[in-house]
């Protein structure tokens, strides 16, 4: 994916000082903190137009980043930012870090006055409705970057969502009501695909997996995992199992370019196990997921993880330590959850799974690596879709956990638990979740902004007064913004 530069100028200028324009442009390009494509200083309404439109028209373009060196009339940017369908950063820059106050003079002054012309450029973005992040400060200032290259990412992760194909293997767990929503809809929205396959056609793929692919497939287990010796030697028939599934899902997805998935333990047809290892390794590699054909989690644990790869993983709230001063939510799901998150190397084991009739899964097993995070998940509310997030610290588990053969977090959610839940819940957020530590809340706020999705977000300062307050304010705003 690239990012595209943008300059604007006029031809008022004159020639040599439209080349020191696209000198000192090309200079910021090369020290901003991501790769970008550098285009010719535009200087009227019809380049800046065509610029755009192939912007749009260009699938490798993730976004843009315009600069307004001097003064650009903004008059000549309605029609281009009108056309405009990709994600667009305005820097507000300039190419000096300090003044030369004692040589200053008018050739100056004309030359370097972003301060003047991104004031008009902010304007007409203003006055047209212009979704776009706002970064000010010179380019080498580590903040600035920082702040460039969260956008980045956003805009990263808005590019795949929008050509995503995810496939439901079976349908949704009977009776749930959060895992449901319009795929129409999320299709409209977001650009996903989400279509569903019999589980029988993965077995099909599974079945026909080789020997020899078997075999050197659980040859790699050895080496990357701690195997439970029952794996290597009674019950290695298990273990050949899993690498099975492995290789026959990873071949269906890959066959029809999805890079995002479900699945459902009540709808598993000639599945001899549960997938737990083949899942959890394969979000590893970045694709998407969500169990009990949670198809929207899914999609969220893929753009996350095109965003940032690693420290990012399907995440469930299960059950909660009440002790007063030590309060901890404890995550985790029946069997998928991603070892990108893992302290450690994680133990390879093989245990009973009380539902799904079948045969004792494989699966990875690891308690989270300690930090900050954030957990995040997506709701169809009716109207429209809900993001709704809420920092968190990822600890240690207070005591070892010898009896829970699954891989889980442990985390203190901000502000409190008591706040951080009765928001959560009043939010009517889901409880299957995306855990990540890569990508935080900047990212988030930008690909909501991208993608013109409500986001709630849940971090020290909440307060259950002030954030019931702000859902109803919503209700109100996304509703007039889509129209009546």
């Amino acid at each position: 994916m690239k990012i595209w530069f943008l300059t604007g100028s006029q031809g008022l200028y004159g020639e040599d000082t439209l080349r020191q324009v696209a000198e000192q442009s090309q200079r910021i390009a090369e020290q901003l903190p991501v790769p970008v494509e550098w285009k010719p200083v535009l200087t009227d309404a019809a380049a800046i137009r065509r610029v755009m439109l192939e912007a749009n028209a260009d699938d490798e373009c993730a976004g843009l980043i315009a600069w307004m060196h001097t003064f650009s009339p903004a008059k000549m940017w309605i029609a281009g930012l009108d056309a405009l369908r990709k994600p667009l950063l305005h820097l507000h820059t300039q190419a000096n870090v300090e003044l030369p106050w004692s040589t200053i003079d008018m050739d100056f002054m004309n030359l370097n006055q972003a301060a003047h012309g991104d004031r008009e450029f902010g304007f007409v973005q203003t006055r047209l409705g212009v979704p776009r992040k706002t970064v000010a400060g010179h380019v080498t200032d580590p903040s600035v970057g920082e702040r460039i290259e969260t956008w980045a990412r956003a805009a990263k992760g808005l590019a795949e969502v929008r050509t995503l194909k995810l496939a439901r293997f079976g349908d949704n767990m009977r009776d749930v009501a959060v895992t449901e929503g319009d795929k129409v809809e999320a299709q409209l929205r977001f650009g996903v695909s989400v279509n569903t396959y019999g589980v029988n056609d993965l077995v099909e793929a599974v079945d026909a997996a080789s020997d020899a692919d078997v075999t050197a497939l659980v040859k790699e287990y050895a080496e990357q995992y701690a195997v439970a010796p029952e794996l290597l030697g009674e019950r290695n028939e298990s273990l050949r199992y899993a690498a099975r599934i492995e290789l026959g899902l990873r071949g269906f997805l890959e066959a029809g370019g999805f890079r995002a998935f479900t699945t459902n333990f009540e709808d598993l047809g000639g599945l001899r196990q549960l997938p737990g290892l083949a899942v959890q390794r394969l979000m590893a590699d970045g694709y998407g997921f969500g169990g009990e054909g949670d198809w929207k989690t899914s999609v969220l644990l893929r753009t996350l993880k095109a965003m940032k790869p690693g420290g990012t993983s399907f995440m469930e709230d299960y059950t909660y330590n009440l002790t007063p001063g030590h309060e901890l939510i404890l995550g985790a799901h029946m069997l998928e959850v991603c070892p990108s998150i893992a302290a450690g190397t994680p133990s390879c084991e093989i245990h009973p799974l009380g539902i799904g009739g079948r045969e004792d899964p494989v699966r990875l097993v690891f308690d989270a690596e300690p930090g900050p995070g954030i957990v995040v998940g997506l709701a169809d509310m009716g109207d429209r879709f809900r993001l709704v997030a809420n920092e968190i610290d990822i600890v240690t588990p207070p005591q070892p956990l010898p009896k829970l053969p699954v891989a889980r977090a442990v985390w203190s959610p901000r502000p409190n638990l008591r706040t951080s839940t009765e928001s959560w819940l009043t939010a009517g957020a889901p409880h299957h979740t995306v855990l990540s530590t890569a990508v935080g809340r900047e990212e988030l706020t930008d690909l909501a902004d991208m993608l013109g999705v409500e986001l709630l977000v849940i971090d020290a300062d909440t307060t259950t007064e002030r954030f019931t307050k702000e859902l109803r304010w919503n209700q109100a705003y996304y509703r007039l913004a889509q129209g009546l």
